[in-house]
């Protein structure tokens, strides 16, 4: 894609284009960053850097990010270089329970627009599809660019359910050659175009319904679509852009009417064998305890979902009827609903220390309506970390609630197709040989 701009051949060219391509997808990655840390990011030498970051700023596909507003710090401004704003962008859908969420992003990380609509739990899929469609029609006051021809390059969706691969997982297609007019090598560079489009369906879709409905939203859209589980995404978009920014070890946990999660491994979305990564609410926690959907019996959600923390709460003599009612009793100090969360936080906090012991993570983030109760809920969880996660992690982990609220799984769709379109997909950390060119 970066051929416009070295379109020879020889190895120090391939080696160029190689490093040229790793600062973009670092940028396209993470956002706006500074020549420090992309140096630090990509592991080339200095004069290689400013060598390559130079060469992308005179063809366009790098600009200086615009100026923080916020207070002035002394000493001289750390200059921000970021992905070309007008090269391209994503979109978001998440197909949630009750509600369709949709966001748009530009390859710049700006955010362009979101929108939710709720919606029946049994809506049919084609009306969902449809209000998808009419939602994001409202982003950018219309302007957003469809097709093959459009700006967008992708879109990210995430759905409810497990969502894996059958068999073994498609090799990622070659990205299409590059334009023979340097004028678009800005946009290419990018990566937002086309080249996002050759994958559609592969990233994270899997087979069956699943993959269906990649290929009727790609259809209906005029653009590729990576999908995968709604919960897991709004893992990699907190990672992204919420709580855990800037982390690339992150456990998500939701707690909401289900309980699920996501994990984030090393910068890259963790899904497991068949897309069942993350399923932390089907963790064992009571084998005494209640039925679960899954077929086992006493798993977390039994205990910290939102239907089962109101059903213990009427249990113990309480009389709140919803969530609200729930909170405000939390609020207002009832010694029932106190003790009640006490009890979930240490149920959930046992089972995420025993995450960390096996994962090591550095930010826990903890999401979903019952994450609203706050301190009388993640107290608990922090205690019962401390008391049996391994002593070397304590104190290493954070926790944090998360920040994106209901657009957090739309966003992980973008995060999706900002980190695994087929051009910059699983680049290497670092080229080799590394040199200065």
């Amino acid at each position: 894609m970066l051929g416009g701009m070295h379109n020879h051949g020889g190895p120090l060219a391939q080696l160029r284009r190689g490093h040229e391509q790793l600062v973009l997808g670092l940028l396209r990655r993470h956002g706006p960053l500074s020549r420090g840390e992309l140096g630090r990011h990509a592991g080339l030498s200095r004069t290689t850097l400013y060598d390559i970051v130079g060469g992308l700023i005179a063809a366009g596909a790098v600009v200086a990010a615009a100026k923080d507003p916020g207070p002035r710090r002394r000493g001289r401004p750390v200059e921000l270089l970021t992905l070309d704003p007008a090269a391209g962008q994503a979109i978001g859908i998440d197909f949630a329970r009750r509600a369709v969420h949709v966001a748009a992003v530009n390859v710049a990380h700006e955010l362009i627009g979101s929108a939710t609509e709720a919606h029946p739990a049994d809506l049919p899929w084609a009306d969902r599809i449809d209000l998808a469609e009419r939602l994001v029609a409202t982003l950018a006051g219309g302007a957003l660019r469809l097709g093959p021809v459009g700006a967008v390059g992708a879109i990210g969706v995430g759905v409810v359910g497990p969502v894996g691969r059958t068999g073994p997982p498609p090799a990622l297609p070659a990205p299409p050659p590059p334009p023979p007019a340097p004028s678009s090598a800005a946009a290419a560079a990018a990566g937002a175009g086309a080249g996002a489009g050759a994958g559609a369906g592969t990233a994270g879709a899997g087979g069956g319904p699943a993959q269906g409905l990649a290929a009727l939203l790609g259809e209906r859209f005029g653009a590729p679509v990576l999908l995968d589980n709604n919960t897991r995404l709004a893992a990699l978009a907190e990672a992204t852009w919420g709580a855990a920014a800037g982390c690339e070890d992150v456990v998500y946990l939701r707690l909401s009417h289900g309980v699920g999660g996501g994990l984030v491994v090393g910068g890259s979305l963790h899904r497991g064998v068949d897309g069942l990564s993350g399923e932390f609410g089907h963790i064992t926690v009571d084998p005494a305890g209640a039925p679960c959907e899954c077929g086992g019996a006493g798993c977390l959600e039994t205990v910290a979902s939102v239907g089962a923390v109101l059903g213990a709460h009427r249990a113990a003599g309480g009389a709140a009827e919803d969530l609200p009612a729930l909170l405000a009793a939390v609020d207002a100090g009832d010694p029932a609903a106190l003790a009640l969360l006490a009890t979930v936080g240490d149920r959930v906090g046992s089972v995420l220390a025993a995450v960390c012991n096996a994962l090591g993570p550095g930010v826990i983030v903890l999401g979903g309506e019952l994450a609203e109760a706050g301190p009388a809920l993640v107290g608990a969880v922090e205690r019962a970390l401390d008391a049996h996660a391994l002593p070397v992690s304590r104190g290493r982990v954070t926790i944090g609630r998360a920040s994106l609220g209901e657009a957090g799984g739309a966003l992980g769709g973008i995060a999706l197709v900002l980190r695994e379109s087929p051009l910059l997909a699983r680049y290497p950390a670092q080229p080799e040989p590394k040199e200065d060119v």
